[in-house]
């Protein structure tokens, strides 16, 4: 049985701080995201009391389970609702925090001399 006020809020937790795992990674370094998921899940599995499902489709799986980490298909809304909440949260979060990167390329790139040029830096 997985329900009640905790297990939503550790829900919400387990996928708000996924999705901001995959912000902050993709941002910086786009090649460690799935690593960086893969630690994530596995430390959130471990130490969230919901296990972890951060995803609706998964909850959606684990509801046609019969095993320790399944989940009752009555609990599988509330589950689904803390996921949203989570995944909005961290979303709006991290597009106040990094906003988009600028359209045009020439915002972007930093001007180099013409000598550092030739010499292919």
């Amino acid at each position: 049985m997985r329900a009640g006020g905790s297990q939503l809020l550790s829900e919400f937790i387990a996928t708000f701080g996924l999705l901001s795992v995959i912000w902050g990674c993709g941002r910086l370094r786009t090649e460690a995201v799935p690593l960086a998921v893969g630690l994530y899940i596995t430390g959130a599995y471990w130490f969230t009391a919901s296990t972890s499902f951060a995803n609706p489709a998964v909850t959606l799986a684990r509801a046609f389970t019969n095993t320790f980490v399944g989940i009752r298909p009555a609990d599988a809304p509330g589950f689904m609702a803390a996921q949203l909440a989570g995944a909005f949260a961290a979303t709006f979060l991290f597009r106040w925090l990094v906003p988009s990167l600028p359209k045009q390329a020439q915002d972007v790139v930093v001007p180099h001399s013409e000598k550092e040029l030739s010499h292919g830096r």
